[in-house]
């Protein structure tokens, strides 16, 4: 059987070398390249074809996310191992959702590390615990809408904001006063990560809020 031809991406120059050196001991395993940049693995992949890449996340000249987009568009058979020192949702599942194969991180020992990379060969992919317990976390709590969290008072200025009355015309409206109408918009406008009223309003008949007014 011929060992795994692996190919290693970190901008770490330590790391990667520790890492390269471990594997090198492995009979099973044949390290065929390295780069120290997304970009750069990306393009050894196309010349060296791989069968596991191990990839570090966070680098200059082209992220783990950007090189994994690239080498799964180009040549999906490739299995990749995300190798980093992050497991929160923001690296967590872009990576993922960019094709990773498995997600590792560095506080894994080089047993592990091979291991992973034998199973990856295999078909076999390896999520480290704590990314595992996040990808939990995140199905258990979905994401709320900006406009769950306004207040109803809040709902009623965005609606009439949707209809396009003005500060005055809501203070009539909704018999409040026109200062009190004046921070329920500027609450709107945090709350939904907004620039201005028309990007509120654009807001709230893109969301469907507005038939609450019917």
């Amino acid at each position: 059987m011929e060992p795994i031809k692996v190919l290693v991406v970190d901008d770490h120059d330590v790391v990667r070398k520790g890492i390269i050196t471990y594997l090198m001991t492995e009979d099973d395993i044949d390290v065929v390249g390295e780069a120290s940049s997304g970009f750069d693995g990306a393009k050894l992949a196309k010349e060296l074809n791989p069968d596991v890449i191990l990839m570090d996340l966070i680098m200059d000249h082209g992220t783990g996310i950007e090189a994994t987009d690239l080498i799964m568009k180009a040549q999906p058979d490739i299995r990749i191992i995300i190798l980093t020192s992050y497991y929160d949702d923001e690296k967590v599942f872009p990576a993922l959702e960019a094709g990773a194969f498995s997600y590792m991180l560095k506080t894994s020992s080089a047993d592990e590390i091979a291991l992973a990379i034998k199973k990856a060969a295999k078909g076999e992919n390896v999520i480290e615990p704590k990314v595992a317990g996040a990808m939990m976390n995140r199905i258990r709590t979905p994401e709320r809408h900006p406009h769950e969290m306004l207040t109803e008072r809040e709902l009623e200025v965005l609606i009439c904001i949707g209809n396009g009355l003005t500060n005055n015309e809501i203070s009539e409206k909704l018999f409040i006063g026109i200062k009190t109408v004046k921070t329920h918009v500027s609450n709107i406008l945090s709350k939904l990560d907004v620039q201005d009223r028309t990007q509120a309003a654009v807001y709230a008949h893109r969301n469907g809020l507005m038939k609450e007014s019917t």
